[in-house]
């Protein structure tokens, strides 16, 4: 017997020589894989959470909830894009609903009756304009030198006097005719409207630009969606 054989081995357990019979356990290749794939997915978890730590700190989480909450709100679609899609069925469907809401209901210009004042040093003015607003359709009342407390004393383009009780809308049809006017309410218990014109007026506005504004007036544009 081997002096490296301990007592009572024999046999298969014999050793001979300088070899000695391996006592341990055989690693098994599953184990082997799983702990493998683990230590994978251990990696992927952790390079996904630097990114969402980085797109934090860039600010790309906010513009991210941002966009996921906005809704209905519009967008200029993008060059070359299709016709009919999403973007213009929304666009349609905003101009739908801006048609069907009502137009403002304004008085024409035949119901309204304008005194027309010369608070200026120019001669002839106060029939000029006068002249001017009844082809327009307006109804020309008195027309004038300014009464004393305005003559010489108006320097802008003019001055809209009328009731309290009238209507906003006929000081805002007539507005259009000339820009620059201010709006001022007397004693008076009539629907006439006084125009009085003053040293910064020049000429009526074009009548082509009188009818947009009229127009503006009576379909006034929606306000924008908050998005």
């Amino acid at each position: 017997m081997s002096m490296l054989t301990p007592p009572g081995m024999g046999g298969k357990y014999r050793v001979t020589g300088a070899a000695y019979p391996r006592m341990s356990r055989k690693r098994s290749r599953p184990r082997i894989v799983l702990a493998i794939l683990g230590s994978v997915l251990a990696l992927a978890l952790v390079g996904y959470g630097a990114m969402q730590l980085i797109d934090v700190f860039r600010g790309d989480g906010p513009k991210r909830n941002t966009a996921a909450g906005a809704k209905d709100c519009p967008t200029t679609p993008p060059k070359g894009a299709a016709k009919g899609g999403p973007t213009a069925a929304s666009n349609t469907s905003a101009t739908a609903s801006a048609a069907a809401k009502p137009a403002v209901v304004l008085p024409p210009p035949g119901e309204i009756t304008v005194n027309v004042y010369n608070a200026t040093p120019r001669a002839g003015l106060a029939k000029a304009v006068g002249d001017e607003l009844a082809k327009r359709g307006f109804v020309i009342g008195h027309v004038g030198n300014a009464p004393a407390d305005f003559d010489k004393k108006v320097p802008g383009t003019g001055i809209l006097l009328g009731s309290p009780a009238t209507d906003k809308a006929a000081f805002s049809v007539l507005g259009t005719q000339l820009a620059g006017t201010t709006q001022q309410t007397d004693t008076r218990e009539g629907a006439d409207i006084d125009l009085i014109l003053g040293d910064a007026f020049k000429e009526l506005s074009t009548k082509e630009d009188a009818d947009k504004a009229l127009a503006v007036l009576a379909n006034p544009l929606p306000a924008p969606a908050k998005c």
